[in-house]
């Protein structure tokens, strides 16, 4: 059921230096009436120009989300912001600022999350549209980074980034959450921005980082940070989800999916927005909608008898009878096998990637109603090849297609990608045999 639009019960304001145009700024939000949208007014121009926080006013702009309105005007760094309009399901606001950025604070969110906590919360007479996949589907706009979308049909909004420097400190990082008002104000409205100490340099030969100072930016030296200046261990990754859940409410609508990030930035998180807002990756939830997961992960533990952390295909999403099927396995960073398999450069082992397509495979010749009760056990695999590395934050799509079920033999033929890009294909040869008794 969808929630009510919600505003503010009533003004104030808040006062701070750009991060980038180190500009001072004051940010007052005001009430909106149910429809109005969150609206930036630059109350500085001639004319008062309005600007809409919409996917369809995002400007180019490096390190930070940047929007425009058909004059012109601009608005800069509002990705902290309206990351607090989505955490705390607030969808209606005018936002006035006297110059064209949004004041840096302490470079986290949660200044803004204060204020708007300080303002209330008013529920209006209009529901709040809400958006579900119609399926699952990647986004990978340049290489190197790429966000995965799983519809989770009335289950709100969850969230994952993995941060990966590679050898660099901070290294690899990861956070998630399912997105809540609690959530978001305890866990990611506090984490702040940051910047390795090298790239200072650079960004002020862009006319960027003029605002950014050791209040408001966490620094990265050579040696990582000073003992005792973090928020949170996994302080980075926090901030970037703050960055992705700013950058989502340029959607328009609620989402009900789990979304995750593998170093993305502003333009892949953009990218993702604009692909949800495609009339075949999104639709309006509608009843019909919940059953569009073929199998859920509840209903793939029921028929499979692997469990954590061998249970490796977390739903299936497609099945024609038990001819064909495809699933989803989603690698995070805290996959167990990752702390002893190239640690610094975690790529998951081909023998789990076999292992998940085998999983599928067995679902698959288990849906023949003669065969059912029956245990699938590999017997060979042939023709295997891999093509590339699945590293945290990939999801990998796994196809199963039946060559040949005769009797309580089986052979599947099974491929993997990411990005739909091949990562390891294979014929898998089964037995079907009687379970083990207790």
């Amino acid at each position: 059921m969808a929630r009510a639009q919600r505003t503010v019960r009533t003004q104030g304001s808040v006062r701070g230096i750009g991060l980038h145009e180190g500009v001072p700024a004051t940010l007052t939000v005001r009430p909106a009436p149910a429809g109005h949208g969150v609206v930036f007014v630059r109350g500085d121009l001639p004319g008062r120009p309005r600007v809409a926080a919409r996917i369809e006013s995002v400007r180019e702009g490096d390190r930070r989300t940047a929007l425009a309105g058909p004059d012109g005007a601009e608005v800069h760094t509002v990705e902290h912001f309206l990351a607090c309009c989505l955490g705390l399901g607030l969808d209606n606001l005018e936002v006035e600022l006297d110059g064209p950025e949004c004041p840096g604070l302490d470079g986290s969110a949660l200044g803004f999350a204060r204020l708007l906590e300080e303002l209330g919360a008013s529920e209006q007479d209009a529901p709040r549209e809400t958006l579900t996949p119609a399926g699952p589907f990647v986004v990978a706009p340049r290489p190197g980074a790429s966000l995965s979308v799983t519809p989770a049909p009335g289950a709100g909004l969850s969230v994952a980034y993995t941060l990966d420097y590679g050898a660099r400190f901070p290294g690899t990082q990861h956070a998630g959450l399912r997105v809540t008002p609690a959530a978001f104000l305890a866990e990611v409205a506090p984490a702040r921005t940051f910047c390795h100490e090298h790239e200072i340099e650079a960004l002020r030969a862009q006319g960027l980082g003029k605002g950014a100072t050791a209040e408001n930016t966490l620094v990265i030296g050579p040696r990582g940070v000073a003992e005792g200046a973090l928020r949170f261990p996994d302080e980075f990754a926090r901030h970037k989800l703050l960055d992705l859940l700013g950058d989502l409410f340029l959607l328009g609508a609620d989402l009900d999916a789990h979304v995750a990030a593998w170093r993305s930035g502003h333009a892949a998180n953009q990218a993702l927005v604009r692909a949800l807002q495609a009339p075949f990756a999104a639709a309006p939830t509608r009843p019909e909608d919940l059953a569009s997961v073929a199998l859920t992960h509840a209903q793939v533990r029921r028929i499979l008898p692997h469990r954590y952390p061998f249970l490796l295909v977390d739903r299936v999403v497609e099945i024609d009878g038990f001819r064909r099927a495809v699933g989803l396995k989603n690698v995070s960073v805290n996959e167990p096998f990752f702390q002893g398999h190239y640690p610094g450069e975690p790529i998951m082992p081909g023998v789990l990637i076999l292992e998940a397509m085998a999983q599928l495979a067995g679902i698959l010749l288990l849906r023949k109603l003669e065969v059912s009760g029956r245990v699938p056990v590999l017997m060979s695999i042939d023709r295997v090849k891999f093509r590339r590395a699945v590293v945290p934050g990939d999801q990998i799509r796994l196809e199963a297609a039946t060559i040949r079920l005769s009797g309580a033999r089986g052979r599947v033929q099974c491929r993997s990608t990411v990005a739909g890009q091949l990562v390891a294909e294979a014929r898998l040869n089964f037995a079907l045999a009687e379970p083990p008794s207790a």
